[in-house]
């Protein structure tokens, strides 16, 4: 495995699949094999620069694949994923993981019987500004981010809070190690009929409050996190790649300094980063840096605010 060519596939090929395509298709030691949507133009037109087949069916292509990228709509995750997962083939899943806690139990199930490897897609896990600025978040005492887009011209078969909120739900769980103790939230429909809009505010037991709000109805894109904690503040904008860090120096018999600025971030494109890591755990045979636990602890807790926004709905 440490040697060989990887042969991979890229089932569903919309606003995100081409760009999994895409990088599979240039990755060193990597051969795209199989395109797979429903829409067979579709896959055929992402399928052509690699010469790899275009298929409507997943099925029809389990014998030639070592590892499969998985980008379809969330209701057919736990369906597609399974059906890989089932022949012993290690897969990615775009966030989020699956439509409920159920689903999510339910494909980790599969993949613990057949001891594939299972990989969910939370990207920004792999931005470059939120790697080279993590190491500094230590004991946050309040975060607040904003994740903004403007409206998508793609399907919606989630709200903003499983189409863009989770995002950050799986950065603050990543990096805050505390049980979560409150959690208030509001949703608002406006272009759909679900919540496009949203804010949550998370109350860890260390003392951290977490706020955040997305929405997909802004007119300009937004992608900011701010760490507040004991003599530090970072700040990440994962949008430019950016990140700066600050810190209070205490000086024996002198007034405190304020030292820091923006800091270097390598220029990496981060969906690259994490298919390399996934690539990386196939051909290692190790585990990938964002697993299924990850996966479904951040669909919990965006199940969580769900219900929180639904509760605040009927009052």
């Amino acid at each position: 495995m440490s040697e060989q060519i990887l042969r991979a596939a890229v089932v569903g090929v919309g606003h995100l699949g081409r760009h999994h395509a895409r990088i599979l298709g240039s990755m060193p030691g990597v051969a795209l094999v199989g395109v797979v949507d429903i829409n067979g133009q579709r896959a055929a037109e992402i399928a052509a620069p690699s010469g790899a087949r275009a298929l409507t069916d997943v099925r029809d292509l389990l014998d030639q694949v070592d590892l499969v990228s998985i980008a379809t709509p969330t209701e057919a995750h736990a369906d597609v994923a399974g059906v890989c997962l089932d022949r012993g083939i290690p897969v990615l899943v775009e966030k989020p993981l699956a439509r409920s806690v159920a689903e999510c139990d339910a494909i980790i199930a599969r993949a613990a019987r057949s001891g594939a490897i299972l990989a969910v897609g939370h990207t920004e896990r792999f931005n470059p500004a939120v790697l080279a600025a993590r190491g500094a978040v230590d004991n946050p005492g309040f975060i607040e981010i904003h994740r903004l887009g403007t409206f998508p011209e793609r399907s919606l078969d989630i709200d903003v809070v499983f189409d863009l909120m989770i995002h950050d739900l799986d950065l603050v769980l990543s990096l805050v190690k505390s049980p979560i103790e409150a959690i208030e939230a509001v949703g608002v429909p406006v272009l759909t009929d679900r919540a496009d809009i949203a804010n949550a505010r998370i109350r860890f037991a260390s003392g951290c409050v977490a706020n955040i709000t997305a929405s997909r109805i802004s007119r300009d894109r937004v992608r900011k996190i701010r760490f507040f904690q004991r003599d530090a503040y970072i700040s990440i904008d994962c949008g430019a790649k950016e990140a700066e860090v600050y810190r209070l120096v205490r000086q024996e018999g002198a007034r405190p300094v304020i030292r820091g600025g923006r800091i270097e971030v390598p220029d990496s494109e981060p969906l690259r980063n994490e298919l390399d890591d996934f690539v990386a755990a196939v051909r290692e045979r190790r585990a990938p840096a964002v697993g299924g636990t990850d996966g479904r602890d951040a669909v919990r807790l965006a199940e969580q605010i769900t219900e929180r926004m639904a509760a605040c709905t009927r009052i």
